[in-house]
């Protein structure tokens, strides 16, 4: 499998991710992980909705992707995921998949004082950072960026 595109985001599959990074990416498939929304099955039909024009999709808890990763369900397609928190993407590095590029494109916004701003649109919680160091040491580039064409911003350069 290869991974094509993977990105932090507390909205998951939307219309930039749908129209312009997974397109961008020449994924085959979207990639969707997240417990909440893979068990819920309104929710998880809304969001299949959003699926870019010519892609499979796949909307699955982090418990399947890992199970699916390690047994090579995806080795001939290229991938993009979409997770809500940057944990997810570390355990998938673990299992291991390479992962070259992650995007921290939106986060829940958080005034807490301890939280770093990395743009308009993503914080970084202090609890995160941990997380983000270790995607880093596993030579996987952190940009933080809402949409393609803006300017990269490398995470490692606010931590």
């Amino acid at each position: 499998m290869t991974v094509v595109g993977a990105r932090v985001d507390n909205r998951l599959l939307h219309g930039i991710v749908a129209t312009q990074w997974a397109p961008q990416s020449g994924a085959s498939r979207v990639m969707v992980i997240n417990d909440d929304v893979a068990n819920d099955p309104i929710l998880k039909e809304s969001m299949k909705l959003a699926r870019p024009s010519g892609m499979a999709i796949s909307i699955i808890t982090e418990e399947t992707a890992l199970a699916n990763f390690k047994a090579g369900k995806y080795d001939n397609q290229k991938v993009f995921v979409i997770a809500k928190t940057p944990e997810v993407f570390l355990n998938i590095l673990e299992v291991p998949i390479a992962i070259p590029e992650l995007i921290l494109g939106g986060t829940v916004v958080s005034e807490k004082e301890d939280s770093i701003k990395a743009s308009k649109r993503a914080y970084v919680e202090q609890e995160q950072i941990p997380t983000y160091k270790k995607i880093l040491e596993k030579d996987t580039n952190i940009l933080v960026k809402f949409v393609p064409s803006d300017k990269d911003i490398k995470l490692s350069s606010l931590l």
